[in-house]
């Protein structure tokens, strides 16, 4: 758009004519992430408070469209970064947030870890340590307050806090575990996800899309602390029903699959506590995925 035109209706933003406020703010809006930077200026330097409100209501908007566009190219994706698409879903509530910032973080928990490990350690082994620096080092722990609080699925607040839904911390687990090269798995027991170590030997086994369907050889309870869990037993329990309603098979979830079930945890938190256009903005986003 050309510059003086910009400024113009930039200008026109503290007139207190809604007609004319709809008008401009369609062609504000397609301008897109570009002029964020722009309205945020004004909005420091500006003294007038309508002004001010409807800046906030045109940079939330346009931060919430780009990050829609970008979770939906993130799902046209034929290999999926599970990392990147944890990063989207709580870049749609701190837009400003930078992906560079939890990759680090992430990588610091990472070399805690892998400083410990030895050349002949086992798969166990592997994972004793894992949990150690996790569970112990970090104290990442599920929130058992029963609360609803949407914080708990975004992973900048469940670094930041140490705590999570059982589904982020599970997540942030996985994240960590495969930063390490560990074949991990994620598996959708609703209050316990599962987190299976699949055998290293198989060599067709990838992340994303193209997961294996073979069982674990192991599964690691990241609700408990990191407790291990054999294959018979998990079967027993899915023979039973005692696990999940309806659960008779045991199948990872996709990368794709695991940011739906984050995204519908958020959305049912957001519905509990009554706030529906953010409940409607994720409906869209788990149409994407």
């Amino acid at each position: 758009m050309d510059e003086n035109k910009l400024a113009s209706l930039i200008s026109l933003l503290d007139d207190p004519d809604e007609a004319v406020f709809k008008l401009i703010q369609g062609q504000i809006l397609s301008e897109g992430i570009s002029i964020v930077e722009r309205l945020e200026h004004i909005w420091e330097t500006s003294l007038d408070d309508l002004m001010q409100r409807r800046i906030e209501l045109l940079i939330q908007t346009i931060q919430l469209n780009d990050t829609q566009e970008k979770i939906k190219k993130w799902a046209n994706n034929e290999i999926l970064d599970l990392f990147e698409g944890v990063f989207l879903i709580s870049r749609y509530q701190y837009p400003g947030l930078k992906i560079k910032s939890i990759q680090a973080q992430i990588d610091k928990i990472k070399k805690e870890v892998w400083l410990e490990y030895k050349a002949n350690f086992t798969s166990l082994e592997k994972i004793t340590i894992l949990n150690h620096v996790f569970f112990n080092r970090y104290k990442f722990k599920v929130d058992r307050s029963h609360n609803v609080s949407p914080q708990n699925c975004f992973i900048n607040r469940v670094l930041d806090t140490r705590k999570g839904y059982s589904i982020s911390v599970a997540i942030l687990y996985m994240l960590v575990g495969r930063a390490l090269q560990l074949p991990l798995q994620y598996y959708d027991f609703e209050e316990s996800p599962l987190i299976g170590y699949a055998d290293e030997k198989m060599s067709t086994f990838a992340v994303g899309e193209e997961q294996n369907k073979q069982l674990a050889i192991f599964y690691v309870n990241t609700s408990n602390k990191g407790a291990i869990i054999g294959p018979r037993e998990v079967e027993y329990f899915l023979q039973s029903g005692e696990v999940l309603e309806g659960k008779k098979s045991l199948e990872p979830c996709t990368d794709r699959q695991i940011i739906k079930c984050l995204v519908e945890k958020l959305r049912d938190d957001y519905r509990k506590i009554g706030m529906q256009e953010k409940v409607d903005y994720l409906i869209q986003i788990a149409e994407i995925l």
